[in-house]
């Protein structure tokens, strides 16, 4: 990874492919239930695949600016997305690339409200959303999400979510799940996997935005790939998988 200067919100850009003269470009949140200490020094292997696979991924460090509080989050992740959008040819893209926002976990949740916050602010200009699991429902009460009690996640989510959203609950933007309008919203891949304890809450919002009229891409790994450890090198059986799926969906939007 190499740091981005001369932006407002910190970014960092991973090195990849860089195929076709036209690549797409990412704009990536990292998750970790609001409560992430590593502050980014640490490469995320779905940002090194969505790379590799030809993509110029730039990761936002909202979390840092932001101490991870609504609303303050998700409108450094907005700038940023509107900082890349200004910049694209300064990051080694064409005016003509299009622009995406991915996230996973809790950063699939503020990458969620950018979409949101995009199609209300910046129509047209968001050619996709990309969510890997994510954190939608701060209820967490589905069926699936009893197993992070097995996994021991239960209570770092809880925190989380209480850390993050505070008075906001209620705010389509902090929680997409309870939004009630997602028509005209950016195209979706969202991702998640059998045994994924954000399962049904996942698809649950994938049902919701197809019901909405939103192009939605979803797939769903089988239990035991690794899928519900991404954030750890050496569990990836998910990845070539995974870069298909990204591929097509790039292709699909584009």
């Amino acid at each position: 990874m190499s740091k981005v200067t001369a932006s407002p919100v910190p970014m960092r850009l991973y090195d990849g492919a860089r195929i076709g003269k036209i690549p797409p470009i990412v704009l990536y949140l990292r998750g970790r239930a609001f409560l992430d200490k590593d502050r980014g020094e640490v490469e995320r292997p779905i940002a090194k695949a969505m790379a590799e696979t030809g993509a110029i991924v730039l990761e936002a460090d909202y979390g840092t600016i932001s101490h991870n509080v609504f609303p303050k989050a998700m409108e450094c992740a907005f700038q940023a997305l509107t900082d890349i959008a200004r910049r694209r040819k300064e990051f080694g893209a064409s005016v003509k690339s299009p622009l995406f926002v991915a996230g996973d976990e809790a950063g699939g949740n503020v990458a969620a409200g950018v979409a949101l916050k995009a199609r209300d602010l910046l129509p047209g200009e968001l050619k996709g959303q990309m969510l890997f699991s994510p954190m939608v429902d701060p209820q967490m009460a589905t069926a699936s999400f009893r197993t992070a009690d097995t996994l021991g996640m239960r209570e770092a989510w809880s925190d989380g979510w209480s850390h993050y959203i505070g008075s906001f609950f209620q705010h389509p933007y902090a929680a997409p799940c309870l939004c009630s309008r997602l028509a005209k919203v950016a195209p979706a891949l969202i991702i998640t996997s059998e045994d994924d304890p954000l399962h049904d809450e996942v698809l649950s919002y994938a049902e919701r935005l197809k019901a909405s009229d939103v192009e939605v891409f979803q797939h769903v790994f089988a239990a035991n790939c690794g899928w519900t450890s991404l954030y750890k090198e050496g569990t990836g059986k998910w990845i070539p998988s995974f870069c298909t799926q990204f591929s097509q969906f790039i292709k699909s939007v584009h």
